[in-house]
């Protein structure tokens, strides 16, 4: 039992990321690349949480994690008071395994959270070698440059790696997102023909990432090879900031993810689409509540994470959002989405799903207990 309730628990370990008593323990976390970097996946009451524990807030945080005990168990204290048991989820099999010509799984796809099963198809975007386009908080390209990940995974690849994360680790479902490639389907072909292979393979429900294709005869497309969720995230949604922060990608500006979405919430499903909205990069409360009441209305999830700055981007000492700062849009958010019917629950796959970057999903559990 925590010693303060477990959404300002998570709230604060994600805004000021925590500290490792045990540095070993910090083994497993991940560093650089497209998704939720610098960060040790930590399972809190029942949640397991994507914390930060290599940013430069991370290294001054008031949080910290004790060394594991002989169970497992860990202790979170605060100004060395204990504030509750935490566990680090175990190495995955899979991870030590290869494929037959000797690339390791792990540099095909990686366990995120405790049971989801994540990759970056394309480890590699047309924006990202520009610094006039490109967002200025990503790190796709680092866990590339330092040999931790293969640029392109091919579908084969990718059905290898599912099936056995299935079977040895009991994954529930699946992320393939992809850098931006060149032409206008804007990686969704590469994720159809990834999320075919993978179903193929094994009965593993998909989510697909990617920038709004042109033609959004894809959303069809994508559903038919095996995508169950897509994603298509805003990450930053007052236009002057996308603009500064995200300058390529803010060329599709927020009306044309609204048609998108409206286009693809009836081929996927109410709940099954949904947009990732950093908060902390200077987007007020008011501006995300309002966007996440834009796309709720359309029936997409808008999936709300504290921004944490990733080592070695142009934002990397940016600070992170403060726990006050995440609360006064949480709190009303899990009230909307709760009375539109938007449950983290529901979601078939993905980050929504899995909602370990976010205190949003342990808000919602507050709301509609088990």
């Amino acid at each position: 039992m925590n010693a303060i309730p477990t959404e300002q628990l998570i709230r604060e370990l994600q805004s000021f990321g925590a500290r490792l008593a045990d540095p070993k323990a910090g083994a497993e976390s991940r560093r650089g690349g497209a998704g939720p970097s610098d960060h040790k996946a930590v399972t809190i009451d029942g949640m397991t949480v994507m914390v930060p524990v290599h940013t430069a807030p991370a290294f001054e945080s008031p949080y910290v994690l004790d060394a594991p005990d002989a169970t497992g168990a860990s202790q979170v204290r605060r100004d060395g008071i204990a504030l509750g048991e935490a566990r680090f989820p175990r190495q995955p099999r899979f991870h030590a395994l290869s494929t037959a010509d000797g690339i390791p799984y792990s540099k095909i796809a990686v366990l995120h959270g405790r049971d989801v099963l994540a990759t970056t198809v394309l480890q590699s975007c047309i924006r990202y070698q520009s610094r006039t386009k490109t967002c200025r908080f990503c790190a796709i390209g680092q866990s590339l440059a330092a040999g931790r990940t293969v640029e392109r995974k091919t579908p084969a690849m990718l059905a290898e790696v599912a099936k056995a994360a299935v079977e040895l680790d009991g994954v529930k479902h699946m992320v393939m997102t992809t850098g931006t490639p060149p032409g206008e389907d804007r990686g969704a072909a590469l994720l159809a023909e990834s999320a075919a292979a993978v179903k193929a393979a094994v009965a593993l429900p998909i989510q697909a990432q990617c920038e709004p294709p042109e033609d959004d005869a894809w959303y069809g497309r994508m559903r038919d090879a095996g995508v169950d969720a897509l994603g298509m995230h805003l990450e930053v949604v007052t236009p002057a900031l996308r603009a500064t922060i995200m300058p390529g990608k803010a060329q599709l500006g927020i009306d044309r993810y609204m048609q998108a979405f409206a286009a693809a919430v009836p081929v996927f499903g109410r709940g099954q689409v949904s947009t990732y909205i950093l908060a902390g990069l200077g987007d007020t409360a008011e501006a995300i509540l309002d966007i996440a009441s834009r796309v709720a209305a359309l029936g997409v999830y808008p999936f709300v994470v504290p921004f944490v700055p990733i080592s070695g981007t142009p934002l990397e000492s940016h600070p992170a959002p403060s726990p006050d700062f995440m609360h006064s849009i949480l709190a009303p958010l899990s009230r909307l989405l709760v009375e539109s019917g938007l449950k983290a629950t529901d979601i078939k796959a993905g980050c929504g799903r899995c909602g370990a970057c976010s205190a949003l999903s342990t808000y919602e559990r507050a709301l509609v207990p088990a």
